[in-house]
């Protein structure tokens, strides 16, 4: 898969860098060795971070600007990292989906980067390009029905958008038969070496929980 970053992501974020891991993986309903480590980072969560506090982390914070860049409000679209991270501090449980949605939510509350994963077989063309969501755009979030991404960045494929560092789009999301699996880290904080280390992660968490080989990876701008 190619993935373009667009001029006009460019323009409200010249230093953006992602990541793309693309890997062959065998999902499950559930897997209790990777809930233990999901509950164990949120415990330390709980002793390192406020729901204020939270807000400063820098992949968060980059996100957050570039939000308002574009015209959106952060607090009514958060970032999905900012959301499940917010959701464990106050005490709350985050949703069970499946291994590798679990998987994706534990790298992303660790290193605070919006990840997005897919169904790379559900994609429409082999290019995946990142712009910013307009008016009227149709996008059907997941578990979350039609939702407003003008002003929004937003992955598209050849038949429209499929991922928003808010919300991923059911046409392509995970399910238990998701056997080729795509996932984006955004970096709008231009880390490279923090970026790669969450795709690395991501892929240590492949090998360990999904029968993987943890896949290839690669950095995109």
């Amino acid at each position: 898969m190619k993935v373009i970053v667009s001029q006009e992501i460019e323009s409200v974020c010249p230093n953006f860098v992602g990541a793309c891991v693309e890997a062959e993986v065998v999902n499950t309903p559930y897997c209790q060795p990777l809930w233990d480590e999901i509950n164990a980072l949120g415990e330390q969560l709980k002793t390192d971070l406020t729901t204020e506090s939270l807000k400063d982390l820098s992949g968060i914070a980059a996100t957050r600007r570039v939000y308002k860049a574009c015209g959106k409000d952060p607090s009514r679209y958060r970032p999905s990292s900012e959301a499940l991270i917010r959701r464990m501090l106050q005490g709350k449980s985050l949703y069970q989906i499946d291994t590798l949605v679990d998987l994706i939510n534990l790298a992303s509350i660790r290193y605070g980067y919006s990840i997005g994963g897919f169904d790379a077989d559900r994609f429409v063309g082999e290019t995946l390009t990142l712009g910013i969501g307009r008016d009227g755009e149709p996008y059907e979030g997941i578990g979350r029905g039609l939702i407003n991404i003008a002003g929004l960045p937003v992955y598209r494929d050849a038949a429209g958008g499929v991922g928003t560092p808010t919300s991923d789009h059911e046409r392509t999301k995970i399910t238990l038969r998701t056997t080729h699996l795509l996932v984006l880290v955004n970096g709008y904080d231009g880390n490279e070496t923090t970026v790669l280390a969450n795709a690395e992660y991501i892929q240590h968490l492949l090998l360990t929980y999904c029968g993987s080989d943890g896949g290839t990876c690669f950095l995109y701008r």
